[in-house]
């Protein structure tokens, strides 16, 4: 994805007394009716408030969690979001259930569709649905990056009917920050990626070594790379099977002179448990019958060296198992080392976002991005469907203007 694709954008257009369907993000943590971390909501408030103040009528949609396609299952509705919504934003927002076969609407409106993976045909990008949800609007506005990657109904194939579609501010927003970050960065660039399974990132890290001076590990994956590096792991985490593709790995960084550097020291404990025992222990001193849980200090301040020194930092997954107390300190010491660094910071997936508020270093990050599966494939310079569609859209509609 470049930062060279052209869009619609909002204002490309007239919004007076258009019905605009937004496809926003609101995929958000819900505990006991309420919702408990509302970062997605206050990202997509500016567009919302744009376009509603534009005097256009709003009409949000957005899925919550994995309920069964088709059916209604009060654990995933959205009238916790939307009661939120209405707090943030001082205004009346109706959720609407039956919505299929249209909607009744006026000047002034702010609508969120319940559920739409509660619509059979959502995840298979059914042609029916992306119609049914093209004929509710004016305008199609995709502003939700965090499911950019996913073909689906509400994502993509409701581009191809709406009248226009285009892309929303909060989109244009993540595209700028990663292309900022991978295309043209201040360097040197660094990236710390990190998480249980190397399986998942293969493909990231692959592409990251390409573009990095510096490629941080963290978690299992760390561990991966510390068992092909000869070192003892233990018990810990960590993915037998790739250990050849671990190793070719290391190569290739010694080889381009990409820099890979292991943890020297870590944290161990005997149990995966919130009261172990945390042991600090040189990497070689690992026992068989010890899980490594953190990164130890020297370790960290290593890692934060590094991050002193660059001039761009991108930022997925804590170093260590950061929810435990006596296993945080090295994430803590990654975090404000991003935090305190001078370079350009772009930081996205739950776990590092959640991180980076524990640790109270929110506002010191460049950019925080909403996504989390598309803030990966955004880096392993894949296409993303739900963008590449808006782009189609853009070309379709100036080689109609040009036609006339």
């Amino acid at each position: 994805m470049k930062s060279t694709c052209h869009f619609i954008t909002l204002d490309d257009l007239n919004l007076s007394g258009k019905r605009v369907l937004v496809r926003v993000d609101f995929n958000v943590p819900v505990k006991n009716g309420k919702v408990t971390d509302d970062t997605r909501i206050r990202a997509s408030l500016p567009t919302i408030r744009k376009i509603h103040d534009e005097g256009a009528i709003v009409i949000l949609v957005s899925h919550l969690g994995r309920p069964r396609e088709g059916e209604f299952d009060q654990a995933f509705s959205l009238q916790p979001v939307v009661e939120h919504l209405c707090s943030l934003l001082g205004k009346k927002v109706e959720l609407v259930a039956d919505w299929q076969g249209g909607m009744d609407v006026h000047e002034g409106d702010i609508f969120l569709l319940e559920n739409i993976r509660f619509c059979t045909g959502e995840k298979a990008n059914d042609d029916d649905l992306a119609r049914t949800l093209a004929q509710l609007c004016d305008i199609y506005v995709n502003d939700a990056f965090g499911a950019a990657h996913r073909a689906q109904a509400s994502t993509h194939g409701v581009a191809k009917y709406a009248p226009i579609a285009c892309a929303g501010p909060l989109l244009l927003k993540e595209i700028a920050a990663l292309s900022r970050a991978l295309e043209n960065p201040a360097r040197p660039l660094t990236a710390i990626v990190a998480g249980s399974k190397i399986s998942t990132k293969l493909t990231l890290l692959e592409s990251l070594l390409n573009k990095v001076d510096q490629l941080i590990p963290g978690g299992g994956i760390a561990n991966t790379l510390l068992k092909a590096a000869g070192y003892n792991i233990g018990k810990s985490l960590y993915e037998a099977d790739l250990i050849a593709e671990a190793k070719r790995l290391l190569e290739r960084g010694r080889n381009e002179g990409r820099d890979i550097p292991l943890p020297v020291d870590v944290v161990c404990g005997k149990t995966f448990s919130e009261d172990a025992a945390a042991v600090i222990k040189p990497i070689a001193g690992v026992e068989d019958d010890d899980l490594i849980l953190d990164i130890g200090p020297d370790t960290a301040r290593r890692y934060a060296g590094l991050l002193e020194m660059a001039g761009t930092i991108v930022w997925n997954g804590p170093v260590g198992v950061f929810e435990f107390a006596a296993f945080s300190q090295g994430t803590k010491t990654v975090a404000e080392a991003v935090a305190d660094s001078r370079a350009f910071s772009i930081a996205g997936g739950g776990d590092t976002l959640a991180a980076i508020a524990r640790f109270g270093v929110t506002d010191k990050i460049s950019y925080i991005s909403t996504g989390g599966g598309a803030f990966l494939e955004f880096l392993e310079g894949k296409t993303l469907p739900a963008i590449a569609i808006l782009e189609e859209s853009a070309r379709a509609r100036e080689a109609m203007e040009k036609e006339y």
